[in-house]
């Protein structure tokens, strides 16, 4: 089997999981009052879980492909040396400590300092381009959700609160 399906095999699992927890275990938490809502703080998960199972469904069935397209697959896994697994990992790496920086060292700083380096990662140099375009998508941002929808985002760290 290829390799795009093995990981649209994973996705697929992954996908599942998510599923399951979004429309079996996340609404058994809601109080009373919110039972009544149109839309649930699991509504978003479910309809992501669904969207990714159809997708991985798609490459692992091989409909993506059509029948006079037999050629060699895009990602070959005897040359995962010549791409550019650096940069992939460098960005997981930078998706955990943006989790784990979010609470304490605020979103605003965090986001700020995750688009950044994010893109440097991937190969943008221009910071006087970079770094006020990440400021303004994380203002705005924070200013929706913060301010619209009335979620809580800590917006500094926790030593100036």
């Amino acid at each position: 089997m290829a390799l795009d399906r093995w990981i649209a095999f994973v996705i697929l699992c992954v996908s599942l999981a998510y599923g399951y927890a979004a429309f079996f275990t996340m609404d058994g938490l809601l109080a009373p009052f919110m039972q009544r809502n149109p839309i649930w703080p699991s509504t978003f998960p479910k309809v992501l879980s669904v969207l990714a199972i159809l997708a991985s469904l798609v490459i692992l069935l091989g409909l993506e492909k059509t029948p006079e397209t037999d050629a060699e697959p895009d990602i070959d896994y005897r040359r995962l040396g010549e791409y550019h697994l650096v940069q992939a990992l460098l960005l997981l790496a930078l998706m955990v400590a943006y989790a784990l920086l979010l609470r304490p060292a605020g979103f605003l700083l965090s986001t700020v300092g995750f688009l950044t380096i994010g893109a440097m990662v991937l190969g943008e140099r221009k910071l006087h381009i970079l770094l006020p375009v990440s400021i303004i998508a994380t203002g705005v941002v924070w200013y929706l959700v913060e301010q619209v929808l009335g979620i809580f985002l800590r917006p500094l760290p926790f030593f100036f609160v």
